[in-house]
């Protein structure tokens, strides 16, 4: 059974920190140390700026402790243990049976979840201790923080500050009733063992990747959602193919609707009624939800600051210059609920921190090409402007299947759908959404082609081999350029 506290990864940092400071002035505070604090820290130094960096908590990015990458170390032991689901069709036989050691998967996970996280604090020992606070940060004024640490508070007078605060799992209130068998994605991480079963609570982009891993791993798995599958798909063709596939592999009910959630002796009693209108009932070792995240802003006092607010907490911002409405506060990574991925998150920070360094002269920074990939089996993947973000008067679809594609059928795997999209008026290429093999890859070529404002046209003058799963983005390319042959000038249809 799961048991162990979460990860105290770098608490030796803790203890070194503490120290007595009453006041402190700083052109730049920047509050979190992930991803985007760090990289707003750093844009503020190699400015110039005399900069302080406030942590609240242990150090070591979402991403390495408890979000990208222990979810695939924990994906990895279940695609090795479902390959041999294949090897019947290969002609390839195996004697006696596959045997699942939790203990030692889950050891794999933390061992090497904290040599990512040691990566981390590493850099941030880097950072002179005298730029480092320890403690809850909450604003006091426009300029000023109070930051409450293990030996007391201190107050910070800043000229901008960089909010990083990140965010945290949401938890819809009736499965608090789950008590202590209720789980964040966090938690799962801290594992010793891999339970019997599991009721997973949303079919995002945690829920799908945690869900299908530990079903390969042996737990029983229980998916519940409400209005069918997320990770990002809006385009209903890839919605529905993605649905289908998770669902014939383990029990998913994408639209149920949950009559009574108790806590039992040995666990957690669930009882819902399907998409199918039937009642059922099941009992669980532990509840993961996985409803989303929350952008941790709600008690760094924004009240006091001026700065208008949505209704979410969150301040009004510009993404690209990532200023909070005029004022000398600028806001990065997760914690402003814009694209909450780590890549994101690194630029952000560093516009975020750039800009705090010469405020109040202010400018755009370079925002990539959106994309964004859920490390399931078969993957999704969406790449530029998605289906619900296109105007349907512009828009020219093309479209292959996997079922049919020859190197996906020769290493059977040929399950997926990719949908390319253009505008009508010129081809140019506007985005794909997918579910397919190797869509890791596939989404890198297509998000380059996109930030480089490639046409349909121009994309299939590149170079592809054979035989390789691109040849099945070719096929949707050229779907799509007979659908534009009739709009585009002479010159572009003859190219």
């Amino acid at each position: 059974m799961p048991t162990g506290p979460p990860g105290r990864v770098g608490c030796n940092i803790v203890a070194k920190e503490s120290r007595n400071m009453s006041k402190l002035s700083i052109d730049i505070a920047v509050i979190g140390a992930g991803t985007a604090g760090l990289a707003a820290y750093r844009a503020a130094k190699a400015a110039g700026r005399t900069a302080v960096i406030i942590e609240s908590g242990v150090y070591g990015t979402t991403c390495a402790r408890v979000g990208c990458m222990p979810s695939k170390l924990l994906i990895a032991a279940a695609e090795a243990a479902h390959s041999i689901d294949r090897f019947d069709t290969f002609g390839l036989r195996l004697k006696g049976h596959l045997e699942v050691d939790g203990v030692a998967v889950m050891d794999r996970v933390r061992r090497e979840r904290d040599r990512f996280v040691g990566f981390v604090i590493e850099g941030v020992d880097r950072i002179p201790v005298e730029d480092r606070l320890l403690g809850l940060a909450h604003f006091t004024g426009a300029y000023t923080l109070d930051v409450d640490g293990p030996d007391g508070t201190q107050t910070v007078e800043f000229k901008t500050a960089v909010i990083a605060t990140g965010s945290s799992p949401q938890i819809l209130p009736f499965l608090r009733a789950a008590d202590d068998r209720l789980l964040v994605n966090d938690d799962v991480f801290a594992w010793n063992d891999l339970p019997k079963s599991i009721a997973v609570f949303g079919p995002g982009v945690i829920g799908i990747e945690l869900g299908q891993a530990l079903h390969r791993l042996g737990v029983q798995v229980q998916m519940f959602g409400v209005g069918g599958i997320g990770g990002g798909l809006s385009d209903p063709a890839v919605k529905a193919y993605a649905e289908e596939a998770f669902a014939s592999e383990f029990a998913m009910d994408s639209d149920a609707r949950v009559t009574s959630l108790t806590r039992t002796g040995d666990g957690v009693h669930i009882a819902w009624t399907g998409s199918d209108g039937v009642a059922r009932e099941g009992e669980f070792d532990y509840v993961l939800t996985a409803t989303g995240r929350t952008p941790n802003v709600r008690n760094l006092g924004l009240e006091h600051t001026g700065i208008e607010l949505q209704r979410n907490g969150v301040p009004v911002f510009d993404r690209f210059t990532l200023q909070c409405g005029s004022s000398h506060v600028f806001i990065a990574g997760d914690a402003n609920a814009d694209v909450p991925l780590l890549h994101e998150a690194a630029d952000e920070g560093k516009i975020a921190g750039s800009n705090a360094a010469t405020f109040p002269a202010v400018s755009e920074g370079h925002r990539r090409t959106a994309i964004a990939v859920v490390f399931s089996d078969p993957q999704l993947a969406m790449i530029g402007q998605r289906y619900m973000e296109i105007d349907p008067d512009i828009l020219a679809i093309g479209q292959v299947s996997f079922e049919e594609q020859g190197r996906s059928r020769v290493m059977l795997r040929h399950r997926g759908i990719l949908r390319v999209y253009a505008d009508r008026r010129d081809g140019r290429f506007l985005g794909a959404e997918m579910i397919g093999p190797d869509a890791e890859h596939l989404a890198h070529l297509l998000a380059w082609a996109h930030q480089a404002g490639m046409t349909i046209h121009t994309m299939l003058d590149m170079p592809f081999y054979h035989p390789v799963i691109e040849e099945g983005l070719r096929t949707a390319l050229r779907d799509v350029a007979t659908k534009l042959q009739a709009n585009l000038r002479p010159a572009q249809a003859a190219a």
